[in-house]
């Protein structure tokens, strides 16, 4: 898995890549704490277009940084959840954790308030 980091209109945009699974879930866990704890008050955009497995140790990573933003008033967004990734999501439970958007505009704008 390989993790890009980019911001735009203070917005945080975290795309990974692959399967987010052990190692690489927690690789991505050490990218959102670092992006959270920069920031007063953290948006964070994740961008799940290009990963294409995720298991229970990437829903941990999530619901870790989304603990800590919560800690810090913070929001976490995430676009381009794939159906497979989504109905993990929904099975789990922890859907509601995590604001969607349709597009990276609509994120950013929406976030960036």
């Amino acid at each position: 898995m390989s993790i890009e980091v980019r911001q735009q209109n203070g917005v945080t945009i975290v795309e990974p890549s692959g399967r987010m699974m052990g190692a690489a879930a927690s690789d991505l866990r050490e990218v959102l704490t670092a992006q959270i704890e920069a920031s007063d008050t953290p948006r964070i955009l994740i961008n799940f277009e290009n990963v294409n497995m995720m298991d229970s140790s990437g829903l941990g990573s999530l619901l870790g940084a989304r603990a800590l933003a919560n800690s810090k008033e913070g929001r976490i967004g995430v676009i381009n959840v794939a159906k497979q990734i989504s109905n993990l999501i929904v099975v789990t439970r922890i859907v509601n954790h995590f604001e969607h958007f349709d597009s990276e505009d609509e994120a950013i704008s929406e976030l960036s308030t």
